[in-house]
């Protein structure tokens, strides 16, 4: 008997074998046929959902993003993390976001040249849904002193955006000379940024 999933599933299951595609195989060497044997479905299926590859990379990308999200969201409400004042949440977010560098291989792909509007568009995304977790924790460093800033929000937007841009060779092809130069420079702007004592970010350029 056929098994009819329903669409939400359908395309979960697409995406997730997607996923799994571009991190095992060259994404240029990947193809929607290839999905389509993996899964067993028709060729009408797989387009119903997706028109193309550069579509499907995109919604993985989305899933990538979410996924992080939700574990950032699992961390800031461990106890754990409840219990550091602001300066040891940035830490514990700091070191968190090094934890889960996985799917290299997809996020590579977003640096290819075909891909650059892709790239801008689900960085915009991942800041936006980001920055209100690192505003939280700003708005909690201005209570307990250690901060001061009338912007937590919008502070937390443009150390985001700023540090993403100026870092990522996929923006612009920087060289490692400029790269070490800025994140050596990192931990200062941000303690200007947020009003912190000299020294207190010097766990960023770790």
């Amino acid at each position: 008997m056929r098994i009819v999933k329903k669409a939400d599933e359908r395309k979960k299951e697409i995406i997730r074998a997607a996923r799994k595609l571009f991190q095992t195989r060259d994404y240029g060497s990947a193809t929607m046929q290839t999905l389509m044997d993996e899964l067993k479905i028709a060729k009408g299926t797989i387009y119903h959902y997706f028109a193309s590859k550069e579509e499907l990379l995109e919604a993985v990308v989305e899933d990538l993003i979410d996924e992080r999200l939700r574990k950032k969201k699992k961390l800031t409400e461990s106890s754990e993390f409840q219990e550091l004042d602001a300066l040891g949440k940035f830490r514990a977010f700091s070191t968190f976001d090094r934890l889960i560098e996985d799917n290299e291989r997809i996020l590579e792909e977003l640096h290819g040249p075909g891909n650059t509007i892709l790239h801008t568009r689900q960085t915009g995304r991942y800041i936006t849904m980001l920055a209100p977790y690192y505003a939280d924790v700003i708005r909690e460093g201005c209570d307990q002193g250690l901060f001061n800033t009338d912007c937590p929000l919008e502070c937390a937007e443009f150390l985001l955006a700023g540090i993403q841009f100026i870092t990522d060779i996929g923006f612009f092809p920087w060289t490692g000379d400029q790269v070490a130069r800025r994140v050596k420079a990192i931990p200062s702007l941000v303690e200007a940024q947020l009003g912190a004592p000299k020294g207190s970010f010097s766990f960023l350029s770790e």
